[in-house]
């Protein structure tokens, strides 16, 4: 994102899962699906207490499909290549995780056009 220590642990920037219940793993390793009865008891009130949040980063294919509903695209990658749909309100990421390395490889696109946009819409909000 582009962003010291300081600014990513300031007062304006947070971290929400889609739900605070780890709810295991696949057999691949990737995450299973959030639990929609964890999120249900938190999520909505916590996000009520937000209610100045300009960006938001959809990292992940749960987390587009639980923001966007039935504007996500069919799957991850066509999501975020058409990220512009959803800006400035969302942007859609893959997971920043050592399994996606073959998809950040296949797809250097998103390191040549969402990566900048998200690091100079993330400075202009830490102004």
């Amino acid at each position: 994102m582009g962003m010291d220590r300081e600014t990513f642990y300031s007062p304006n920037i947070a971290i929400v899962p889609m739900d605070f219940c780890f709810p295991g793993s696949l057999p691949n390793g990737a995450d299973k699906p959030p639990r929609r009865k964890c999120a249900v008891l938190w999520r909505e009130q916590l996000l009520l207490a937000m209610p100045s949040i300009e960006l938001t980063l959809l990292v992940g294919a749960y987390a587009q499909a639980g923001h966007l509903g039935n504007r996500a695209k069919a799957n991850l990658t066509e999501t975020v290549r058409a990220w512009r749909e959803y800006t400035p309100r969302y942007l859609p990421l893959p997971h920043p995780s050592w399994h996606n390395n073959a998809w950040l490889a296949a797809n250097p696109w998103f390191e040549h056009e969402v990566l900048p946009y998200l690091r100079r819409r993330v400075r202009a909000l830490c102004r």
